[in-house]
């Protein structure tokens, strides 16, 4: 664990203060440091060792300064929305980590900025760093490419506004560094992207170096001591009022705002009953013998719906209440019945208490509350491959196979659409890490999320990267299986090939041809892409229920030595059963009016 990691909150609160102090005086004298070096200097502090993007006139020189650095490492990508995704898989799978993202002024920041609004959807920390025309330029309004020709310098920071927490707009070499700080401290704190302008003309400028010796921290400031003791011996009161019947329902949250040890902490001291919400699938332990599989209101498996909603007391974690990870809005777990966790509050029953964060009342509550005695039985969550008297490859029959074939420590992406729902329905091994955009939902993203997150896994030791996408989805960002090949990642690749869009077939338009794409041949890609002689890459299609048992049971394909690119054939309007009934939900709120 980092230092910035492990300070107190009465620490991190002191090294704040001292930043503050030096913005405010002037510098002692320490050695000086370019302000690009500065920038480079704080994310090597944060163990960040990959910076994701494109170049563009008004990036080069600081791409000298990153292409020089010892420890951050560029990967270039084929386009900024790639690398925007990349840089948000990346955050997702590096612990106590941010990805960073490198683009141009105007039209490269603008191609990444669907990528970043889906971290920001899905409270992931990434820094977007932009390249900008030099301050003469801005101030002067000059006519410049990649400008709209009318002189506004402040339309794309405009733009930024909305999807990132904090902005830093650095103007002179004097705010530089306190710019820079405050912004990465937003990220890292807050767990939402934040934007970051370089102008051209200040990157080689020289600064005092003397803020690095103070370091960054994500630690949220201290809980208000009394208020957390009150909320404490509310809860515990609650607990002993339920008589033990009490379940944790564990989500996203808990795992971007770095709750994740002290949740297993609670989970596993009490004993009681544990379940997740779909985009809180690994926060715990799926082999944890008190976990119960997923919770996602009226599409759960009716024990689970059960054994949820008839709980006197609920402890929700960092719950995050979208249609999707909810069943349709479909949760049945009154406030009357409910305390609910997050990263800036806390609320029991119907009262709120603002600025009491999980992270530093958990182990609060876990202190005070006992071993439970509860003989309170919880479902066994496992998947059974069915006994299907063909040789088509069903969903499901497909998400209960593929699980035999997870390891521990295995980061699986799965793509929105029928990847992401059939994967809910299986568990994952334990210490594996599953990677979902379940928000912000945009096809596509799984494939340069795939390559942040194979590099965040090698930095930590993690197993193999592993990515389920439908052809539809794939179609749209393909690209990035170049920079894969180019840095020598191994994924594994299953291309669920279904002839469309099957998930928007699922909500409307089952024979429409909008929903259906040119087929390709899959399994020639990586040649195309880079792998011409065949050396770093292997594809293959399978067909039959046989062909992929085979290849899944093959050690050579397991050991994941090579990329390797799986076509699986399917058929076209089956679905996994969870996306099935989500998609008659949706279908009869009649959201079209007729």
């Amino acid at each position: 664990m980092s230092t910035s990691d492990s300070v107190s909150p009465l620490q991190a609160e002191v090294n704040r203060l001292r930043l503050e102090l030096q913005t405010l005086r002037a510098s002692d004298g320490s050695e000086p440091i370019e302000v690009g070096n500065y920038l480079l200097a704080r994310l090597a502090q944060l163990k960040v060792t990959q910076m994701f993007g494109v170049p563009g006139d008004f990036n080069l020189g600081f791409l000298d300064l990153v292409e020089d650095h010892p420890t951050v490492d560029w990967v270039g990508n084929c386009n900024e929305l790639n690398a925007a995704y990349a840089a948000d898989g990346y955050a997702r799978v590096k612990e106590h980590g941010i990805g960073v993202v490198l683009t141009t002024f105007g039209v490269g920041e603008l191609s990444a900025i669907n990528g970043i609004a889906g971290a920001f959807s899905e409270m992931v920390p990434v820094l977007h760093i932009v390249g900008v025309p030099s301050t003469a330029q801005q101030k002067s309004k000059a006519l410049l490419h990649h400008t709209l020709g009318d002189g506004r310098y402040d339309a794309y920071v405009k733009a930024a506004e909305n999807v990132t927490i904090s902005q830093g707009i650095i103007t002179d070499k004097e705010g530089a560094a306190a710019t820079i700080d405050r912004v990465l401290t937003d990220c890292m704190t807050r767990a939402r992207p934040v934007y970051l302008t370089l102008p051209t003309n200040l990157v080689f400028e020289k600064i005092s170096s003397e803020r690095l010796r103070i370091p960054l921290s994500r630690t949220q400031p201290p809980n208000d001591p009394d208020v957390a003791a009150f909320v404490v011996e509310e809860v515990v009161r609650l607990v002993q009022s339920a008589k033990e019947d009490v379940v944790i329902l564990v989500d996203v949250c808990a795992v971007r705002h770095d709750a994740q040890a002290e949740v297993n902490e609670l989970v596993v001291k009490t004993g009681f009953p544990v379940y997740a919400a779909p985009m809180g699938k690994t926060a715990v332990s799926e082999n944890y013998e008190r976990y119960g599989g997923i919770y996602v209101g009226s599409i759960s498996d009716p024990v689970v719906k059960n054994k949820v909603e008839n709980a006197r007391l609920i402890l929700s974690i960092g719950c995050v209440k979208s249609d999707f990870n909810t069943g349709n809005f479909t949760y049945s777990i009154p406030a009357a019945r409910t305390v609910e966790f997050h990263s800036d509050n806390t609320k029991v029953l119907h009262a709120m208490y603002p600025a009491i964060g999980m992270k530093q009342l958990l182990p609060q509550l876990t202190a005070r509350l006992a071993p439970t005695s509860s003989k309170i039985s919880v479902p066994p969550f496992r998947a059974i491959v069915p006994q299907e008297d063909n040789e088509i490859i069903t969903h499901a029959w497909l998400w209960p196979r593929v699980s035999q074939f997870f390891r521990p420590k295995d980061v699986i992406v799965a793509e929105t659409g029928t990847s992401n729902f059939g994967l809910i329905d299986v568990p994952l091994p334990e210490q594996s890490i599953f990677v979902s955009q379940l928000l912000w939902g945009s096809i596509g993203w799984a494939v340069g999320s795939t390559l942040g997150a194979a590099f965040a896994a090698r930095e930590r030791g993690m197993g193999r990267t592993i990515l389920f996408i439908g052809d539809g989805s794939l179609q749209l960002t393909v690209q990035e299986f170049s920079s894969m090949l180019r840095h020598g990642l191994k994924p594994i690749i299953f291309v669920l090939n279904n002839g469309g869009y099957e998930i928007e077939r699922c909500i409307r338009g089952r024979e429409r041809k909008y929903n259906d794409i040119m087929n390709w041949e899959w399994t020639r890609l990586l040649g195309a892409l880079g792998d011409a002689d065949g050396t770093r890459s292997k594809s293959c299609t399978v067909r039959t229920k046989g062909e992929m048992s085979a290849l899944l049971d093959s050690p050579a394909f397991a050991e994941a030595g090579k990329m390797q690119l799986v076509e699986v054939v399917m058929q076209m309007h089956d679905a996994p059963r969870a996306l099935k009934i989500q998609s008659e939900m949706g279908e009869k709120a009649n959201v079209y009016g007729y």
